[in-house]
């Protein structure tokens, strides 16, 4: 994020605004923030490269604890703000952040973690009460710690990035890390120009940001709407009328969104739907979580053909995408490869038959480590190194457009058949009566394992055996008989990232605590 240019050209301009509170921060007024938080981590010993983290909701503040690190030549890490305190001690330490930035609603946790974190000089929280908050100097208001800089650059201005976390979905987080560029704050990367013809940005676009911002997609995407003088409309909490009267409101142009929310903007009654002008937008843009078939037409149908789809991870190893036409001639694709060199191969890393699937691997289109973990650096990359995985599978068709199966770790293995949970959870999820679905193995004595359903109900609709009946009846009009659940369990509320990923780890341990192995 380095829009230093647009505080000259502009400086009034809206840089970004927050959706609920219509706090309104100008391009003047972000550079200002921006260098003297800079100054102020110079001032704290952070030389170029080391690491700081930022631990907060979407707040009007969030962005320019990004901007300092872009204009330092630092390494920032945004932190799920979900977390509990031991999680975030964990990544606090494994980033080996100096300065913990948070918020007062984050606050009670950030301390928590702070008691855990040794090397952890200081916590700044960014609202609330003002001056030494803990007696000690280690926890400090931002702005009484700031007031004493200057609003000009620092002297030694160098690009710096963010360092983000894997969602820890399956397994323990891991920092993700970019060898950095020497390189000045407006130097742009080979990834940013590539995403920007991609997402097809442009000078004076309107984004609207319906995701947290410690996410790898939303953080990129707000960070490119700034490099090109634009205004970013971001949304504290995703709500799917709000987010359609907000395109309305402010002729927003880009947004990027995850499958669930298409399909909570689905649910809504038509009259609702219909009563907002939606014709500013130009593209919409998905990624993060398969989106069902089913889903992805009725979003076409009702919003055009202005619905990009791209399949990569934050390793940014290699990526795919199709635009709306494509998908519609290849329906359930992610695309073709736009960025790297992909393969399909089995376990012996032999390449997989056309509509076989197998293990998704790249050449590295961008250079990456796990943080101070060579061992799963290691496991993420051929014996070569020359390739990599993020342990996600799939198969391609004769047109070479890629079709996601699932991640490995969550493959089911029945009675020795191979079974994609995926392809289930998509067809539940588009069910009038289901707010929410995952699949996955639970222990059979008989078979090893056996197909899962749990369901969030959407409220109207009583959990029970009546509603697992008539699911269990809807599979097996669709399915075939292994791939459908054999038993259906409820939930109040599946564990779903705010980012749209489903935190199915969580819901498989619990049917597998008392077994001395698991599937992993």
């Amino acid at each position: 994020m380095y829009p230093g240019k647009y505080a000259v050209q502009h400086p009034d301009k809206p840089a970004f605004i927050m959706a609920e509170s219509g706090e309104v921060v100008t391009y003047g007024d972000y550079e200002a923030r921006c260098n003297r938080l800079a100054h102020l981590l110079r001032d704290q010993g952070l030389q170029r490269l080391d690491h700081y983290a930022i631990f907060m909701e979407n707040s009007v503040r969030y962005l320019e604890c990004c901007g300092a690190g872009e204009r330092a030549g630092l390494y920032y890490t945004c932190v799920n703000s979900y977390l509990t305190a031991d999680e975030l001690a964990y990544i606090v330490n494994n980033s080996e952040s100096q300065i913990l930035i948070t918020s007062q609603a984050c606050r009670e946790t950030a301390l928590a973690a702070m008691a855990q974190c040794p090397n952890l000089r200081l916590c700044l929280v960014v609202d609330g009460p003002r001056g030494d908050l803990s007696g000690d100097r280690a926890v400090v208001n931002l702005d009484d710690a700031v007031a004493r800089f200057p609003t000009g650059p620092i002297a030694d201005e160098t690009l710096g990035m963010a360092m983000l976390y894997s969602s820890g979905t399956t397994g323990q987080p891991k920092g993700i890390l970019r060898p950095m560029p020497d390189e000045k704050p407006d130097h742009n990367t080979l990834l940013f120009e590539f995403l920007q013809n991609l997402w097809r940005y442009r000078e004076g676009m309107v984004y609207l940001s319906p995701a947290p911002l410690y996410h790898s997609a939303p953080h990129v995407a707000v960070n490119f709407t700034l490099r090109f003088g634009g205004t970013a409309i971001i949304m504290e909490h995703f709500d799917p009328e709000n987010y359609l009267a907000l395109i309305s409101k402010y002729r927003i142009t880009h947004s990027q969104l995850v499958p669930t929310m298409f399909s909570r903007m689905l649910k809504l009654p038509d009259d609702v739907r219909n009563k907002y002008d939606l014709s500013s937008l130009e593209i919409a843009i998905h990624a993060a979580a398969p989106c069902p078939a089913q889903v992805k037409e009725q979003m076409i149908e009702w919003w055009g053909p202005i619905i990009l789809e791209y399949y990569g991870a934050t390793e940014a190893q290699g990526l795919t995408a199709c635009d709306s036409e494509e998908w519609l001639a290849h329906r359930g694709t992610v695309g073709r490869v736009v960025l790297g060199e992909m393969y399909i191969f089995d376990d012996n890393m032999q390449p997989c038959p056309t509509g076989t699937p197998g293990t998704i691997w790249f050449t590295n289109a961008t250079e990456f480590e796990y943080f101070n973990d060579p061992a799963r650096t290691a496991e993420a990359s051929s014996a070569d190194g020359s390739l990599s995985t993020v342990g996600d599978m799939g198969y391609v068709d004769e047109d070479n457009y890629l079709y996601l199966t699932d991640r490995a770790t969550f493959m089911i293995i029945s009675g020795g058949v191979n079974i994609y949970p995926q392809e289930c959870e998509n067809l539940l999820i588009v069910h009038a009566k289901v707010a929410d679905a995952a699949v996955f193995g639970v222990p059979n004595e008989d078979f090893g394992e056996e197909v899962k359903a749990v369901i969030q109900p959407m409220p109207e609709h009583p959990a029970g055996d009546e509603l697992a009946e008539e699911l269990m009846a809807y599979c097996l009009e669709h399915l075939s008989r292994q791939k459908c659940p054999r038993s259906i369990d409820f939930e109040d509320e599946l564990p779903r990232l705010p980012t749209g990923k489903l935190y199915k780890r969580v819901l498989r341990d619990r049917y597998w605590a008392d077994r001395k192995s698991r599937i992993l």
